[in-house]
C-alpha cells in the first residue's frame, strides 16, 4: 500500500493507533484535545510500535454533538502539521466521512482516509479520494452515527448485507481508479450485540473481495455490555477479540493500545 510515498507491507499486521483529538469520544474523550496532548499521545503510540495513527476530530459515539465541516478541520490541521514536523515518518489516517476534510488533511501531511460511512454521507468523497490517490477505508455503516443503531434490520444475514455492500462500493471506487482500498466491517456501527459477533464469526468470507481487512474492537460496546464492564475495563476483551480478528486475517488492528496489539501480533507470527 502506497500511502503518500511511505510504502505499507501488510504481510504483517499493522497496528492502527487512535488518536482522538474530540472532547467527547466513546473512551478517551478530551484526554487529546490539545495539540500539546496529542503530540505526546503520538509519541507514546509510536513508541509502542503503532505502524499507522489515526487521527479523528469528529465523534462518531451515538448521540456525539455535531460539528462543523470548518471546526472539524480547525481542529485536525494544527495536530496533523504538529505531528508530520515532529515525526515526519510517521504514516497519518484520517478519520472523517467528508470530502473537504479529507483534501485539507492530505493537504496538510496526512496519507490516509479513514472514512466510516463508506462514501454514503458525501457524495463528493469517492471523486476526492481518487483525485488523491490517498489509500482509502472503506467501512460499512447504515445511516449517520446519530441514526445508525436504528438501523439493524438486515434483509439477510449481516455479513452478507455488509460484503454485498463492499462489492458494490469497491466496483464505484474501481471505475474511478483507486487502487489502495481497505475494508472495515464496522464493528458497532448499525449492527447490534448479536450480530457484531455473528460478523465476527464468519469474518473471513470478506477475503472474497481479495483486499486487506481493518477491525476495530477497541474497548468497543460488544466487549464491555457483553461482560458488564465499563469502557475502562474492557482492554482484556479487546485482547482476545483482537486475538480472533488476526487468527481470521485481518491486516489491520485499529486501536487505543498499542503495546498490548503488537505483542498479540508477535505472539501469532
Amino acid at each position: 500500500m502506497n500511502a503518500g510515498g511511505k510504502l505499507i507491507d501488510l504481510s504483517t499486521p499493522k497496528v492502527m493507533g487512535i488518536l482522538n483529538i474530540t472532547p467527547d469520544s466513546f473512551y478517551d474523550g478530551g484526554r487529546h484535545h490539545t495539540v500539546a496532548a496529542a503530540l505526546a499521545q503520538a509519541e507514546r503510540m509510536l513508541g509502542e510500535g503503532a505502524d499507522i495513527l489515526d487521527i479523528g476530530a469528529y465523534s462518531s459515539r451515538p448521540g456525539a454533538a455535531d460539528v462543523s465541516t470548518t471546526e472539524e478541520v480547525d481542529r485536525l490541521l494544527p495536530v496533523i502539521e504538529a505531528i508530520s514536523a515532529r515525526f515526519p515518518e510517521a504514516i497519518l489516517s484520517i478519520d472523517t466521512f467528508r470530502a473537504a476534510v479529507a483534501r485539507a488533511s492530505i493537504a496538510a501531511g496526512a496519507h490516509i482516509i479513514n472514512d466510516i460511512s463508506g462514501g454514503t454521507l458525501d457524495e463528493a468523497m469517492f471523486a476526492t479520494v481518487a483525485d488523491l490517490q490517498a489509500p482509502y477505508i472503506l467501512m460499512h455503516m447504515r445511516g449517520t452515527p446519530d441514526t445508525m443503531q436504528q438501523l439493524t434490520d438486515y434483509r439477510g444475514d449481516v455479513t452478507g448485507e455488509v460484503s454485498l455492500f463492499f462489492g458494490r462500493q469497491v466496483a464505484t471506487l474501481r471505475q474511478l481508479g483507486v487502487r489502495d482500498i481497505i475494508l472495515d466491517p464496522g464493528f458497532g456501527f448499525a449492527k447490534t450485540l448479536e450480530q457484531n459477533y455473528e460478523l465476527l464469526s464468519r469474518l473471513e468470507t470478506l477475503h472474497v473481495h481479495g483486499l486487506p481487512l481493518l477491525g476495530a474492537v477497541s474497548r468497543k460496546s460488544m466487549i464491555y455490555k457483553k461482560l458488564g464492564i465499563k469502557p475502562d475495563d474492557a482492554l482484556t476483551g479487546t485482547i482476545v477479540l483482537n486475538t480472533v480478528l488476526l487468527l481470521k486475517g485481518v491486516h489491520i488492528l485499529r486501536v487505543h493500545d498499542v503495546k498490548a496489539a503488537k505483542e498479540a501480533i508477535a505472539l501469532l507470527r
